[in-house]
Parts: C-alpha cells; sequence; structure tokens
C-alpha cells in the first residue's frame, strides 16, 4: 500500500509559479510510476504528466509542454510539479497517483492504484 500527500497549492495571479509536491510513503517509491492529474470544478479528471520508474522518463499532456515540468527525488519519495506562466484555466485541484506496474498508457487515469486527496490550485486574472 502506498499513501500519498499533495502540498504546495494556493492562490496565484495569472502569469506566477507554483511548486506542487506529492510525498509517499514507503521504501519502495522509486519503483513506482508517478502521475499528476487535476480536476477542474463540475469537470473530469484531467491528466497533466506523468514519469516513469527507473528511467525518470517524463509525459505531458500536449497543451502544457514548455509550462509544466514533472521530477521527482527518490531519496525524499517526493515527485514534483513546477508549474509556470499560470493562467486562470488552469485552476484545479491537482491530485498525485501511484501505480507499481505500467499496464496502460500514463495519461490512463484508471492505471493508477493509489491517490492523494488533492491540493487546490486558484489563478486569478
Amino acid at each position: 500500500q502506498v499513501q500519498l500527500a499533495e502540498s504546495g497549492g494556493g492562490l496565484v495571479q495569472a502569469g506566477g509559479s507554483l511548486r506542487l509536491s506529492c510525498a509517499a510513503s514507503g521504501r519502495t517509491f522509486s519503483n513506482y510510476v508517478m502521475g499528476w492529474f487535476r480536476q477542474a470544478a463540475g469537470k473530469e479528471r484531467e491528466f497533466v504528466a506523468a514519469i516513469s520508474r527507473s528511467a525518470d522518463i517524463p509525459y505531458y499532456a500536449d497543451s502544457l509542454k514548455g509550462r509544466f515540468t514533472i521530477s521527482r527525488d527518490n531519496a525524499k519519495n517526493t515527485v514534483y510539479l513546477q508549474m509556470n506562466s499560470l493562467k486562470p484555466e488552469d485552476t484545479a485541484v491537482y491530485y498525485c497517483g501511484a501505480v507499481r506496474y505500467h499496464r496502460s498508457t500514463y495519461s490512463y487515469a484508471p492505471m493508477y492504484d493509489y491517490w492523494g486527496q488533492g491540493t487546490q490550485v486558484t489563478v486569478s486574472s
């Protein structure tokens, strides 16, 4: 079992930046694929970014490439999402997910077995 906890959200002005963190329990963090998803009010959960295990290969939603960066620090059992040039449409609850085995595409939310509670990101205009 894995427990995840997101942090780093808040209220920012358009054009600003935030760095989200997702801390995972356990000593086998490096063996898990980690992903970031977001869910705006009244909408479905949307893929943001993911990072593979071992090789640490990043994957991004096409619309977010260049603004968001995912990374992981296995020594700290933490995955990060650096968000730059934020826009009001980025407003959402951001969730991190984890899965031990890659059995689908990284953007497929049901593939992930574990989820955090989410952290609210609000971007004002």
